[in-house]
């Protein structure tokens, strides 16, 4: 059975997440999205309130599980058994990053390999934290989220037009 992890705070799910999603999962068995637990971050919503938006929106994807995780990604996909780390890209700039951690997951675990996704062309801009920003200030970000994230959007943050 062929087990790719999908790593991320999903802070919230986007669009262009889903897409990513929805691709993995022809290409696996078993497409595990993690939900990072990092109240560093200050994230709007809770782990449990991102994993259960995540697995209300995959509810008709065959293979998805969503689960949380802290510590490292390497130990985290021993659990498992999964050698394959999926990543979004949008830009050079997610590249760079996201290239200094698979090569750190490489030293960690030698049997891993990451595999970049790009999203849809639609998707490529979209960020969680641009999402929030633009809802916070008015802005419609319906074609960027799924329903179920988008009502959670209204029920939690207020919007404040004009700045």
């Amino acid at each position: 059975m062929r087990t790719a992890v999908y790593p991320g705070s999903f802070d919230p799910l986007t669009n262009g997440h889903l897409d990513i999603i929805r691709r993995g999962t022809r290409l696996f068995d078993r497409f595990v999205v993690a939900v990072l637990e990092n109240e560093g971050k200050s994230p709007l919503f809770s782990v449990a309130e991102r994993m259960e938006l995540i697995t209300r929106c995959t509810a008709g994807i065959p293979a998805v599980e969503v689960h949380s995780f802290s510590g490292l990604l390497i130990d985290f996909m021993r659990r498992f058994n999964a050698n394959v780390v999926v990543r979004g890209i949008r830009a050079v700039s997610d590249y760079e990053y996201e290239l200094q951690m698979a090569l750190m997951n490489r030293e960690l675990s030698p049997n891993v390999e990451t595999i970049f996704m790009l999203p849809a062309v639609e998707y490529t801009y979209v960020s969680s934290r641009l999402v929030k920003e633009v809802f916070r200030l008015g802005g419609d970000v319906a074609r960027l989220v799924p329903p179920p994230v988008l009502e959670s959007l209204k029920a939690r943050l207020p919007v404040t037009v004009g700045g």
